[in-house]
């Protein structure tokens, strides 16, 4: 009799489906358990500076597993990402690798497990990890679609964290322009108070940030609140005095 492989699931109508990437992840952690039956769980690694953490699971003991690992800084989930190999355990029971891990595993009745690497050689990098109760137990996996998974939540992550960056980079570039704004209104009000030009305005200033030992935003600020009377705003600079 043949069995027939279960359908990779519909990545575009599952990231639809879901309003975070969190839930888009727990999503293909669950799909993973469909891809191999014999699988009783399943969880998704993911390391950022250098600190692993399970960021979905479903199953029961999965997420302690990878915390396990992450304990002694060592098993197949943490090879698989940091190497980006594929890592397939077919008995705990005749594993040496990850020192004590695997006599733990067993103890939790786990004999056999799988980790695929996401976001490979990234600072996101991250891996899908499957745990099932017997030894061989993958055998009947399709191997070829949750490799495919694994290669769908490496594009959403890199997603996400290109958007993340852009909406960093936007603060810092907002943060910058505020910080421009309040140089030269302080820049007004000295060359107003002195007569002086724009470029001896701003030798002032940062003599005087120097000799105070204050950062020049934080100078620009308390004088142009010094003139103003109150905060300073995000307009355009002040005009020197006529």
């Amino acid at each position: 009799m043949t069995h027939r492989s279960p359908a990779l699931p519909d990545v575009t109508s599952l990231l639809l489906s879901t309003e975070s990437v969190e839930q888009f992840l727990q999503g293909l952690a669950e799909s993973a358990l469909v891809l191999a039956p014999a699988a009783v769980g399943a969880g998704i690694t993911l390391e950022r500076e250098h600190r692993p953490l399970t960021v979905v699971s479903t199953g029961p003991l999965a997420s302690d597993l990878d915390e396990a690992q992450y304990g002694q800084d060592d098993g197949p989930c943490l090879q698989a990402l940091r190497t980006g190999e594929e890592i397939l355990v077919a008995d705990m029971l005749d594993e040496r690798r990850w020192g004590p891990y695997p006599a733990y595993a067993m103890a939790c009745g786990t004999r056999s497990s799988l980790s695929l690497p996401i976001a490979a050689h990234t600072h996101t990098a991250g891996a899908l990890n499957l745990y099932a109760p017997k030894a061989s137990d993958f055998s009947d996996a399709d191997l070829s679609a949750l490799r495919a998974l694994a290669a769908q939540a490496t594009g959403v992550i890199a997603i996400a964290q290109r958007i993340a960056d852009a909406q960093q980079f936007a603060k810092d570039l907002q943060a910058a322009m505020e910080s421009r704004t309040l140089i030269d209104q302080a820049i007004g009000v000295i060359m107003g108070r002195r007569r002086c030009t724009a470029d001896e305005a701003f030798g002032l200033l940062r003599t005087a940030s120097q000799h105070r030992n204050v950062k020049l935003r934080d100078l620009c600020r308390e004088l142009v609140t010094s003139v103003g009377g109150g905060p300073p705003s995000d307009g355009g600079a002040l005009r020197p005095r006529p």
